[in-house]
C-alpha cells in the first residue's frame, strides 16, 4: 500500500500550482505522471536508489520530459506500507522540511 504523508501532499500541491501559474493546461498532467510512476512501487518497492549509507529512505526518478521530478520514499516490508514523505523536482536543490 502506498501513504504520502502530509509533508508530500504540500509539495504535491506546490508542484501543481507552480505548473498552473506556468501552463494551466497540463498542471495536472504533472500531478498524474507523478502518482502513476510512484504506482509502480507496490509491485518493486526496492526499485528506487538508497538515499545514503545506513539510509532507510530510498529515491524514485520520475522522467518527464527532459527532466522531471524525485520522490522520496520509505518501505516497511512488515507491513507492506511504502510512504512517500517528499516530492521534489530534479532541478530542486533538496527536499524541503529536509
Amino acid at each position: 500500500m502506498i501513504l504520502f504523508d502530509s509533508g508530500a501532499l504540500d509539495d504535491l500541491e506546490r508542484i501543481f500550482e507552480f505548473n498552473f501559474e506556468r501552463d494551466p493546461a497540463t498542471a495536472l498532467e504533472h500531478i498524474d505522471k507523478i502518482r502513476s510512476a510512484v504506482s509502480i512501487l507496490n509491485a518493486h518497492p526496492e526499485i528506487g536508489r538508497l538515499l545514503g549509507r545506513g539510509s532507510a529512505l530510498r529515491e524514485l526518478v520520475i522522467s518527464h520530459g527532459k527532466t522531471g521530478y524525485i520522490a522520496l520514499y520509505e518501505h516497511s516490508p512488515v507491513d507492506g506500507v511504502i510512504r512517500i514523505v517528499a516530492v521534489r523536482h530534479q532541478r530542486e536543490a533538496g527536499y524541503r522540511g529536509r
